[in-house]
């Protein structure tokens, strides 16, 4: 399904693009979006079909962040409203978050406010090098407090008080450093590194994946102990799988696997 804030498609090798489609106000995420970005993700988890998913921006922003007009409404609601817009933005992110799919992100152009929480969604990122980035909630008196979690997750503490109690501006050369986006490469260069990284997907087992997906997220931030008990049996479920059948019949047959593209 697409709407009319976010265009998805799908390419024959099975490739789902997800397209913030609001080019006139730099992607700027509505409550609409959020609307359709959360049918979006569950139609995605509920088919089979796409074996990897790319985020990324129509036109020449990846995402300006909340959309102005949004939160100019939302300081005139009262306080149950408030609460319970942000708590669709907040579902929407862990819903993006979870997603049973390897999610990529294409980062295209400028990432500023809640667009930093959207690439701390995806699996990975990898950015134009033009791109500028900023978390510049605190210059309008508000703070990154939905995205906070993933983005925290993702840098670290001491790299997010560095970036966000000041709106640092910084560049994709940065982000790279900070580990918001894996690569930095030219906007002539960006399809193509993206290529390379779907090449590279769609290798391996679509069920090993996702739920090696699944696997992270149980595991992170556990000591080993405490997760002793899951890893095993999550590995003798993987035993039982027709992935691992075929992928080891390939392996001593020398030949490709079924998935394999």
């Amino acid at each position: 399904m697409s709407g009319q804030s976010i265009k998805l498609t799908i390419d024959k090798r099975s490739i789902a693009t997800l397209t913030l489609n609001r080019p006139e106000v730099h992607n700027a995420v509505s409550l609409e979006m959020i609307r359709e970005m959360r049918k979006i993700i569950a139609e995605l988890n509920s088919n089979p079909e796409p074996r990897g998913v790319i985020l990324t921006g129509a036109g020449k922003t990846f995402c300006a962040g909340m959309d102005l007009r949004w939160m100019q409404k939302i300081s005139t609601q009262n306080r149950a409203n408030r609460i319970a817009e942000a708590t669709e933005l907040s579902e929407m992110l862990n819903e993006l978050d979870r997603l049973n799919k390897p999610l990529i992100g294409k980062i295209n152009g400028h990432s500023f406010g809640g667009a930093i929480g959207l690439i701390s969604c995806c699996d990975f990122a990898v950015a134009a090098e033009d791109a500028e980035f900023s978390l510049t909630e605190v210059l309008l008196g508000l703070l990154p407090a939905t995205i906070s979690p993933f983005v925290i997750r993702r840098i670290g503490a001491a790299n997010a008080r560095r970036i966000m109690l000041n709106a640092h501006r910084f560049s994709a050369k940065e982000a790279v450093r900070l580990g918001l986006v894996a690569k930095a490469v030219s906007s002539q260069s960006l399809e193509e590194e993206i290529e390379k990284e779907i090449t590279e997907l769609l290798r391996c087992a679509p069920e090993a994946v996702a739920s090696t997906k699944s696997l992270i997220s149980e595991v992170r931030g556990k000591e080993p102990q405490a997760v002793r008990e899951y890893t095993i049996e999550k590995l003798a479920d993987a035993w039982e799988t027709e992935s691992v059948k075929e992928g080891i019949d390939a392996f001593f047959s020398k030949r490709r696997p079924a998935w394999s593209q």
